[in-house]
């Protein structure tokens, strides 16, 4: 009768101990079979292994944050990237400014605008010359411009022909839509530009780490001189990174405004084709009614010769 307590306590201390232990040492259980010599014990020693296991893992887990967000520092990147990394921050200043000029300037109202054409129609058709000049000299529109270089040399040579002043408004014209042109333009040579000064600057910062991993070799052991190098190529291509992030939205921008510019110019060729139509219509029509005055004053001497 005395082994059935002993029993009782056996399994007792056996279903503690599998409770207690991690479940990897679970294969070891049944040692707490001599649990019946010495019963105090066995609680006591088995949970000593549970906080050894959990403290190994938490080293790598705490330190990775660490090493992206120092990485990621646009400070660091921007003091380890060297004087290119300047180039490229003054190159993404002056894309930023273009890109607020071209939406102040590249647009239908300031090329050719519905007020103006209305404006000029109706002076045209009054003959009020004069009056067109004084509204073409107040707005700034290459419509306008053109229009202005048409009639100063117009008024300035009364006896040239209408052809003259045709192709005085197409080269006008011409040098209009060459300036609309060549705004984008730059910002092309920026896509193109941006990309170069971030390889020079890589290359610049791998040249330096090939020069200083013989002084870290000597210094450090030669693991930690290559993963010193590792980093520093890093950090070199950030210029390369640098210099695509701001090439890259540059050319979208570019190939944007460039058929914005296009569709511009057409409308700009249409709209000084219908005002040369105009002042070509004035001048055929004044060039009838001199006519019809000189045949009207011919017919009227005509009797009194014959008399």
């Amino acid at each position: 009768m005395k082994l059935i307590p002993r029993l009782l306590a056996a399994l007792f201390l056996t279903a503690t101990a599998v409770t207690l232990l991690p479940s990897p040492l679970t294969a070891q259980a049944p040692a707490p079979a001599e649990a019946p010599a010495t019963p105090p014990a066995a609680p006591t020693e088995t949970p000593a292994p549970a906080p050894v296991t959990n403290t190994t893992p938490a080293t790598p887990k705490e330190a990775a944050p660490k090493r992206s967000n120092s990485a990621m520092d646009p400070v660091k990147l921007i003091k380890e990237g060297g004087i290119t990394i300047w180039f490229l921050l003054a190159l993404s200043v002056v894309t930023c400014t273009l890109v607020v000029f071209y939406i102040l300037t590249i647009r239908r109202a300031a090329v050719v605008s519905d007020s103006f054409m209305r404006t000029a129609e109706n002076l045209i058709r009054k003959q009020d010359y004069m009056g067109l000049l004084s509204v073409c000299n107040r707005r700034d529109e290459a419509i306008a411009r053109i229009t202005q270089k048409a009639l100063d040399f117009g008024t300035k040579n009364p006896t040239a022909t209408l052809d003259e002043v045709r192709q005085v408004t197409e080269s006008e014209g011409q040098r209009q839509a060459s300036q609309l042109t060549q705004r984008i333009a730059y910002l092309a040579d920026i896509g193109a530009i941006a990309p170069m000064i971030g390889l020079l600057g890589t290359v610049f910062g791998i040249m330096k780490e090939f020069g200083n991993i013989s002084d870290r070799a000597a210094q450090l052991n030669m693991m930690k001189a290559q993963m010193s190098f590792a980093g520093g190529t890093a950090e070199a291509l950030v210029n390369t990174a640098a210099g695509l992030v701001i090439a890259i939205p540059a050319m979208i921008v570019y190939s944007i405004y460039k058929g914005k510019v296009n569709k511009l110019i057409s409308e700009l060729e249409a709209a000084s084709t219908y005002i040369m139509a105009l002042l070509s219509a004035q001048y055929k029509r004044v060039a009838a009614q001199a006519r019809a005055q000189q045949q009207a004053t011919r017919d009227a001497a005509a009797p009194s010769r014959s008399r």
